[in-house]
Order: C-alpha cells, then sequence, then structure tokens
C-alpha cells in the first residue's frame, strides 16, 4: 500500500516550508520540499532550470519528483511547488497519494510576503502585484479541487498555525 502522505499545496509565499517543516515536527514526519528536491536532483537551482529548460521542463522535473516521493517511503510531510496543481496527473497524484492541504492567503498577504524575494522566477517582473493576484485566480480553483481541508496561513507565527494545523488534521481523521 502507497504510505498516507500529507501534501501542503498553495501559492508561493503561502508558507508550506515553513509551516509544514513545524507540521512535521509536531507530527514526528520527515520534511520534504519539492523544490529542494528538485534543485538536489538536478545539481542547480530553479533559476537556473527555468533558465534553460523554460517552465515546461522545470513541470517536467516537478512531476517526476512529486511521483517519487509520493509513491517511496514512509509516510512523510509534503510542501509542493506553487504551479504544481497545474497538470492534471499531478492532482491525481495527490488526490490518491494522501491528504492534501490548501494553505491560503490573501493576494496582498502573498505580495507582502515575497516582495524581496529575488529566487522565484515568475516574480521577476516589473508588476509582482499583478502576478500574483494572476496566479491566485487562475490556480485557486485547482487548490480547492484537490484539498481535502483549506487552511488560511494568516498572519499567525508558523509554529502556532502548525498547531492549528495538525490539531484541524486529526479531526479529518
Amino acid at each position: 500500500m502507497t504510505p498516507q502522505h500529507i501534501f501542503l499545496v498553495g501559492p508561493m509565499g503561502a508558507g508550506k516550508s515553513t509551516i509544514g517543516k513545524h507540521l512535521a515536527d509536531l507530527l514526528d514526519l520527515p520534511f520534504v520540499d519539492v523544490d529542494t528536491e528538485i534543485e538536489s536532483r538536478a545539481g542547480a537551482d530553479i533559476q537556473w532550470i527555468f533558465d534553460m529548460e523554460g517552465e515546461q521542463g522545470f513541470r517536467d522535473r516537478e512531476c517526476k519528483v512529486l511521483l517519487d516521493l509520493a509513491e517511496n517511503g514512509q509516510s512523510k510531510v509534503i510542501a509542493t511547488g506553487g504551479g504544481v496543481v497545474l497538470r492534471d496527473e499531478n492532482r491525481a497524484v495527490l488526490q490518491r497519494s494522501g491528504r492534501v492541504i490548501y494553505l491560503s492567503a490573501t493576494a496582498e498577504q502573498l505580495f507582502e510576503r515575497t516582495r524581496r524575494d529575488k529566487s522565484r522566477p515568475l516574480l521577476q517582473v516589473d508588476d509582482r502585484r499583478a502576478v500574483i493576484a494572476e496566479l491566485v485566480e487562475t490556480r485557486d480553483p485547482l487548490y480547492n479541487q484537490v484539498a481535502d481541508l483549506v487552511f488560511p496561513s494568516g498572519s499567525m507565527q508558523p509554529n502556532k498555525l502548525a498547531k492549528k494545523l495538525a490539531d484541524a488534521l486529526s479531526a479529518l481523521c
């Protein structure tokens, strides 16, 4: 049987990696960040992958890593990239392989959290606010489609959010 994972989905800046690490500690599970795993396997950062292979090449790598993580090893908390839900096959992997938590945030919260970030290829533009608004609009229905639980990432400290999320997850079971 495939292990039951906890997948965190949501837009960049929603707190998937930060909250995910705290959640994994609380649940005594390993934590894996899909983007970090892609960089480790590629021996290059995401910006380089986007520059050399384009978004399509990155999405191909993301799809393979997600499938590998979902099908191998013990249960874990997995922080996905913001665009993982764009592919049908990824949404299917998420839904069949564990609980999917949509960490939601407003476009304004996402803008504030990412405004100084230089590492996100899709935000290396003049009008970040417009890009974030467009990403939220196009991806929000997909996050909701795969989610077993929609959880606002709000302004609470990450460790407190993780505790509330752990409590909400236990209520799902």
